[in-house]
């Protein structure tokens, strides 16, 4: 039983903790590392691990002001917000700034005493670690955070199997070999539920659990026929990198269409809980499944944001001029979650479940207790662009309201007679013309892929139950955020206000962190 708990509480329980934290380079991996140093400066050590060839590249990482994704003008708005870029920086990034102002110069020392770099990687046995290392940190860690994984909904099978799936595995595994652990605290996703509709439970994978009837999932035979299929590749000496690349990505689509998910990315995180929950004993475990993050909504720094969320490329491409109309239907409910409030969910499991030898799943979302429907983001938008128009407006300094389809028969229909059979023609006279014109086809051709692969990124009509949260919620005594130091851990959506958050905090900062 959880009991009663304030700020206050969650604050101290910090204090002199060891934790290890993987994913730290990551969006909400670095609004975690900045929130437990910003509250709770006697926190021992924090521990990131982090993908580098030595621990001076990984301290680098972490430290320097690098792997901002913005849109730049050489970039295309489909290579932009489709591509897999590796995110980096920790203590460099703006969102820091609070805590630079509170420790003035003594900000490097103070993040050289709490911030320990590791390098290493989850995809390994022992995490990479030596055995020196991992006997040191075997007797240190009291929390384990694992939030490093491959997000890319499209991800080679073999690449998000190993992060995903044996990521999992190899984390449970180093936190049994912890003998002071309290608790592992794994980073998941709501969505992978998949593509079911109604009311979705905070229930866990069962081992060969799958979501199409009749279908067992083997997971060693996932692995298998990864290893298999990567052999044939090898010794057949036609084949090249990039036909490598795409048959992995074909055989994860393939698989996890199989099973009954829609891509690679959900496939895989619900085989890594189906893992975490088989594997760990009486490991204490929380699975946090987060709806799509979005920007910071207050502290430390509203509107900040990384990395391209299924949203955020619509607002992206609205104001680049680049995508004009879109499939949803503004009636149906967006399941967005601040960032922060993500974070505050997440600490105040720590501190709720610390010790305790179960396994616990919080849905962090917002569909059930604060639906926000698209209609809203809809309408903020035009009305922020309309007051702040972006550089490629058009003559009159405005652009257009965009245009929305509400069924899949309209979008294709129209997609169809504008884009497609043009395409068609200009594909058939570029044949004629020996290839006069393949610039331009391959460049109408991938922006026509990039329109029909973003709509496929929007989830159906879903409501993610939230008991367990909300009882983890009723668990906090309520408490004003206070402007003279005061804490909050506030994670219920109720607080929102969907309209004021896209257009005054949202969308200013997907144009600042994103486009500018």
């Amino acid at each position: 039983m959880i009991s009663q708990m304030d700020s206050g509480n969650v604050v101290a329980f910090f204090r002199g903790r060891s934790i290890l934290i993987t994913g730290s380079t990551g969006f909400l991996g670095k609004v975690l590392v900045e929130k437990i140093l910003r509250v709770q400066p006697d926190v021992k050590k924090l521990y990131l691990l982090v993908r580098a060839n030595d621990v001076e590249s990984a301290t680098r990482r972490v430290q320097d002001e690098v792997g901002d994704k913005k849109f730049t003008p050489g970039l295309s708005i489909e290579q932009f917000c489709l591509g897999n870029y590796r995110a980096a920086g920790v203590t460099g990034k703006e969102i820091f700034q609070v805590l630079k102002e509170k420790h003035g110069d003594g900000f490097e020392s103070f993040v050289e005493e709490k911030v320990c770099t590791l390098a290493g990687d989850i995809i390994y046995e022992n995490l990479g670690l030596d055995s020196a290392k991992l006997t040191e940190l075997s007797n240190e860690i009291d929390i384990i955070v694992n939030g490093a994984a491959t997000t890319n909904f499209y991800e080679r099978y073999d690449v998000a199997f190993d992060s995903n799936v044996l990521g999992a595995k190899n984390i449970c595994e180093f936190a049994k070999k912890c003998t002071k652990l309290k608790m592992l605290l794994h980073v998941s996703t709501a969505y992978v539920a998949g593509e079911q509709e109604g009311l979705i439970l905070e229930k866990p994978f069962l081992m060969g659990q799958a979501l199409r009837e009749g279908r067992h999932l083997d997971i060693t035979s996932e692995l298998n026929l990864i290893k298999e299929t990567r052999r044939e590749m090898k010794a057949s000496n036609r084949c090249s990198e990039k036909t490598e690349k795409r048959t992995m990505k074909e055989l994860g689509l393939k698989r996890a269409k199989h099973f009954g998910w829609p891509n690679t990315y959900v496939f895989t995180k619900a085989m890594g809980e189906m893992l975490l929950g088989h594997l760990r004993g009486d490991l204490p475990v929380v699975i946090i499944r987060p709806s799509i993050i979005t920007s910071i909504l207050k502290e430390p720094l509203p509107g900040w944001m990384e990395g391209i969320r299924t949203i955020d490329s619509v607002i992206i491409g609205y104001a680049k001029q680049t995508l004009s109309f879109f499939l949803v239907d503004l009636n149906l409910i967006m399941d967005v979650i601040p960032g922060d409030m993500v974070v505050n969910a997440m600490m105040v499991a720590m501190a709720a479940h610390s010790g305790e030898q179960a396994q616990t799943i919080y849905h962090v979302t917002s569909s059930l207790r604060n639906p926000a429907p698209y209609a809203v983001l809809s309408d903020a938008g035009h009305r922020y662009f309309f007051a702040n128009p972006p550089p490629r407006a058009g003559k009159n300094g405005r652009l257009r309201r965009m245009r929305f389809f509400s069924t899949v028969a309209s979008f294709r229909a129209h997609m169809a007679i504008n884009y497609k059979l043009p395409l068609e023609i200009l594909r058939l006279v570029n044949i004629a013309l020996c290839g006069m014109f393949s610039r331009r086809y391959d460049e109408l051709s991938r922006k026509y892929k990039f329109v029909m692969h973003l709509v496929e990124l929007y989830a159906p009509y879903t409501f993610f139950d939230d008991i367990n949260t909300e009882k983890l919620r009723i668990t906090m005594r309520k408490q004003e955020d206070k402007n003279d130091g005061g804490y909050c851990f506030d994670f219920d959506p109720k607080s929102i206000d969907w309209d004021e958050y896209f257009y005054k905090v949202h969308i200013p900062g997907v144009v600042k962190y994103l486009c500018d």
